[in-house]
């Protein structure tokens, strides 16, 4: 067994202990900052998520102002999510061949430039409707191709205890940036107009760029892979996929829960509007509740973890989380469903997380983007699916119906495979061998996902 094996062999024997061992340890959600790569990922990520729900917020007013029409808005909105379901696994496929830390960079300089087009054709007066729909699909192309390298790469910036939250901290990032950007981007646009808005994403890049610039990467041991063939190495991270149990039932369960569940993130204007006739405020109280929820279960995913098992944790959430949806759609008054949405918010990040996490952790380190990749099919898939039927049906038989029905749906799923197949619940708290395909042997390493991005969210967060 060589150094590297011995490493390895360390850090799954850590992790594994840690996942199936619950205790009494108090464990500090901000742990993770104590590497201080992570930490200096996390806050240039932070910086550019602020930037990034600027100019969402920019786009939106822009959008809203020209056309005078919401369906607009949403088609501009909805280009974001169409390159993560077409790109993704071609994104990971790439990520896997080439240095990471490079790649990214290249990534965020193309969403910089892309950033400071916006800007000068503000300044310049020359904005259109179109041209503004070209740039956000080419942001999102950019954004699904960064993800798969920037989850492929944290394990390597953490220790095998700190893996899950590292995660969540990332989550609590993406959620915090959701509070602090809109705001700012307010008061940007009122002193200056879009084009503040604008400049300040394209600067906020720069603090990524610095963070990549001072941390180091081991590289990625490749063998014959510049010559290999995209479609080929999709191929390898599917097959991996299939004949690892844990990877195929996390990947299922998420699934499952973002064609069944997520839809609530994108109908809260619907469920704001058509149920309680509360407006924009309405609106904007339900998604504040559900951000406060996210943060509050980023903060305590890594405690949880440590008391009751990452695993448990993992199949609690996803039992909970199809009933607390149809708690929240059947909530009698509006202040109930500020609250369940507030609980709901908790459990499904949990949810997320817990299963990104698996991927991850039982991925071979060469095939990890890969991997992630499927994850991001996952959840852009399930969600834009599940989003466009519930909406239709919420239009035919109500939102209050379709939301229960879905939950318990879900729950039934979940139950059903725990009672039945209780060994495929099980196959995720343990770690792969460390033995991947023959062109793409490697240690296995350890979970990443929901982590500090740069450039557009993803609805699942």
């Amino acid at each position: 067994m060589g150094e590297s094996d011995r490493r390895h062999a360390y850090r799954v024997g850590v992790t594994t202990a840690a996942s199936r061992t619950p205790g009494s340890a108090r464990v500090s959600p901000f742990r993770p900052f104590r590497h201080r790569a992570y930490a200096t990922i996390w806050a240039g990520g932070f910086v550019s998520n602020i930037g990034t729900w600027m100019e969402t917020v920019a786009v939106g007013v822009y959008v809203t102002q020209t056309t005078g029409q919401a369906g607009w808005t949403g088609t501009i909105a909805a280009l974001t999510y169409l390159p993560t379901v077409l790109l993704g696994p071609i994104a990971g496929a790439l990520a896997d061949r080439f240095d990471r830390r490079r790649y990214l960079v290249s990534m965020v300089l193309f969403q910089t430039a892309l950033a400071a087009a916006l800007a000068v054709l503000a300044v310049t007066n020359r904005l259109s409707v179109p041209l503004v729909a070209a740039i956000v699909l080419l942001e999102g192309a950019a954004v699904a191709s960064y993800i798969p390298a920037f989850q492929a790469m944290i394990p390597d910036l953490v220790s095998g205890d700190d893996l899950l939250g590292a995660m969540s901290l990332g989550a609590a990032q993406f959620n915090l940036g959701r509070v602090v950007g809109p705001a700012l981007a307010g008061l940007v646009i009122a002193a200056g107009g879009l084009a503040w808005a604008f400049w300040f994403n394209t600067a906020s890049f720069g603090a990524v760029l610095v963070g990549l610039a001072l941390i180091s990467v081991p590289p990625v041991q490749q063998r014959g892979e510049s010559v290999r063939r995209v479609w080929r190495t999709i191929g390898e991270g599917v097959a991996v996929a299939r004949r690892d149990a844990g990877i195929r039932t996390a990947l299922l369960m998420l699934l499952a829960t973002t064609f069944l569940v997520s839809p609530f993130i994108g109908l809260v204007p619907a469920v704001a509007i058509k149920v309680f006739d509360e407006g924009a405020a309405g609106t904007s109280a339900l998604v504040t509740s559900q951000g406060i929820g996210a943060v509050c279960a980023a903060l305590a995913a890594g405690p949880l973890a440590a008391r009751l098992g990452r695993r448990r944790l993992l199949v609690a959430a996803l039992l909970l989380v199809g009933p607390l949806a149809a708690a929240y759609g059947m909530a009698p008054t509006f202040p109930l469903a500020i609250a369940a949405i507030g609980v709901l918010g908790f459990c499904y990040l949990n949810v997320l997380s817990g299963v990104m996490t698996v991927c991850q952790l039982r991925a071979p380190r060469a095939l990890r983007a890969r991997i992630a990749s499927l994850s991001m099919l996952g959840v852009g898939g399930g969600h834009s699916l599940g989003l466009v039927i519930q909406g239709w049906l919420g239009d035919r038989v109500g939102l209050r119906l379709v939301t229960a029905v879905t939950g318990m749906l879900l729950l039934a799923i979940v139950a059903s495979v725990r009672l039945l197949r209780p060994a495929l619940l099980e196959s995720m708290d343990q770690p792969a061998a460390p033995a991947a395909p023959a062109s793409d042997a490697s240690p296995v390493m350890g979970p990443a996902g929901g982590l500090p991005q740069p450039g557009r969210g993803q609805p699942a967060p």
